[in-house]
């Protein structure tokens, strides 16, 4: 289905949606396939004059608020889930995309400072924002939540080891959430590969075309190829997925390829 023909269905009509880390790149991209279906939207990120940047890019008046903040920030967690509420009136669909990977090497050159605020941000953060739109919606109302894992979770990813295991914890929290939420609340998660967008420009930059010869497909992902599947998963038509992880990889995987 193509977005014009998807935004026709309005498959999301009258929900909420919570994504955070998407000022830029898959979270942008995932809240605006949720405005085109039509669903209204809370835009999270770090800095407030990113999120303005993409509020104004996503141009949907009315339909789209931005609330700036950490997102391993209970706090912050809070406030936006009071918004969503205080605004738009419900908390129904969560997308769980915020992410980091500061530090790039061998694991046993690996700062553990960094390591614990990788697991923070990547993980107990994401049980965080589940717990505040269970609490004080989806118990109640059921929803769907959506988290973002990665390749580098499903087989080792030499460098960012300690990434592609945070990943790998976050794939395995989703089937923990989805037993402990369900039949109420659906929760599943993406893996991608590599996707175009300046989180992943090392892995690619200035060799896109090699990079993207390993890929059955014969092309990188581009933030869109995340925001559908995302959108199916999170959608009625998904209603007996749970527990699940999705690769979306050009058909990587299928290779062997890192």
């Amino acid at each position: 289905m193509s977005p014009s023909a998807a935004a026709a269905t309005g498959r999301f009509a009258g929900k909420t949606a919570v994504v955070t880390g998407a000022s830029r790149g898959i979270g942008l991209a995932i809240a605006e396939r949720l405005l085109d279906e039509g669903a209204r939207v809370i835009v999270t990120a770090r800095k407030q004059d990113a999120l303005d940047d993409a509020v104004a890019q996503l141009n949907r008046p009315g339909r789209v608020l931005a609330v700036a903040g950490r997102a391993d920030d209970a706090a912050h967690q809070n406030d936006v889930v009071d918004a969503a509420l205080e605004e738009f009136g419900s908390v129904d669909l969560l997308v769980n995309n915020a992410g980091i990977n500061p530090v790039y090497g061998p694991l046993m050159e690996l700062d553990l400072g960094a390591a614990r605020k990788i697991l923070e941000v990547n993980c107990v953060a994401a049980i965080g924002w589940t717990q505040q739109a269970y609490r004080h919606w989806m118990s109640e109302h059921g929803g769907a939540v959506v988290n973002l894992a990665s390749t580098s979770g499903v087989r080792p990813a030499p460098g960012i080891g300690l990434y592609g295991s945070s990943k790998a914890m976050l794939m395995h929290l989703t089937a923990n959430l989805a037993l402990e939420m369900a039949p109420r609340v659906r929760v599943n998660a993406v893996a991608p590969a590599v996707i175009k967008t300046r989180f992943a420009a090392a892995l690619y930059d200035g060799r896109e075309q090699e990079v993207a010869a390993g890929y059955p497909l014969g092309r990188l992902g581009v933030p869109s190829d995340v925001g559908s599947a995302v959108a199916f998963l999170l959608s009625d038509e998904a209603s007996w997925i749970t527990g699940q992880t999705l690769v979306i990889d050009g058909g990587l995987m299928l290779t062997g390829g890192e």
